[in-house]
Order: C-alpha cells, then sequence, then structure tokens
C-alpha cells in the first residue's frame, strides 16, 4: 500500500465484472452513512494505492482497504459486512471457518464471475449522485 491516509474504507472492484458492479450497487444502496468509497482496479486509484497486481487475476477481483490494511479474497465479504454492522454483521461469523476452506469458495465464485454474471468493455460510470463516493 502506497499511501495510508484513509478517510474512509475503500472497496477496489473489477470495473469490468458484472457480479462486481452488482455488489458496489447493493453497497451503495445498504450503506446509509457513507462509509465505504469505491474506485476500480483499473482506475488511476488503485495504480497508486495498491501493490501491482501480480500473480492470479482471482485473488485480485475485489480488494477492501481501512485502517487495518489491505484485505483480500473471502475477507474483504466479512470486512465490508463487519462495517456495516446490524444483521450485515452476522456474516462476520464467517471467520470461524477455516481461511483456506472459505478461499476455495470465493475463488471458484471469482473464477467463474464473468461467464455468470457477465464482463463490461468499459468500467462502471457513477451517476451524478455517486460521484463523490467514487475515487478516479
Amino acid at each position: 500500500m502506497k499511501d495510508t491516509a484513509l478517510t474512509h474504507p475503500i472497496l477496489f472492484f473489477d470495473g469490468v465484472c458484472g457480479l462486481c458492479n452488482r455488489s458496489v450497487d447493493l453497497l451503495l444502496r445498504i450503506d446509509k452513512e457513507d462509509i465505504f468509497r469505491f474506485a476500480p482496479l483499473q482506475g488511476e486509484t488503485a495504480r497508486r494505492m495498491l501493490p501491482p497486481l501480480t500473480g492470479d487475476p482471482e485473488i485480485w477481483s475485489i480488494l477492501y482497504l481501512d485502517e487495518n490494511g489491505l484485505h483480500d479474497q473471502s475477507d474483504v465479504t466479512i470486512q465490508v459486512c463487519r462495517r456495516l454492522g446490524g444483521l450485515w454483521g452476522l456474516v462476520g461469523l464467517l471467520r470461524i471457518m477455516p481461511v483456506p476452506i472459505r478461499n476455495v469458495a470465493y475463488r471458484f465464485v471469482a473464477r467463474n464471475r464473468y461467464s455468470w454474471f457477465g464482463k463490461h468493455d468499459t468500467c462502471r460510470l457513477p451517476t451524478p449522485e455517486e460521484q463523490a463516493r467514487f475515487l478516479p
């Protein structure tokens, strides 16, 4: 991580992935306190703040950066839901499952995300109302 000054946690997502974009849409609807900021992995903010994304691209379909560092794979879902609180926080109970098992499930979905949910030619453009929540 190259820049550690965070005012909001950032969810880095695959901007051309249908599943990732649907997940962002869901978070925009349920995050009434404007906790999260969103940035495509293909964007300037990701290039500036993340280490080079090497290795298996399945691991990099979505990343979460907060005051505790960078989270990947199944930990992203757990950390985001814990931050949302309420009933969403119950997803945090998945932490009792061994990480290798959680991550096998994560990678299975990540590997198939384009065939199941589609792949866009370009990254999602935020609406004017969403603009303040998105980073370049």
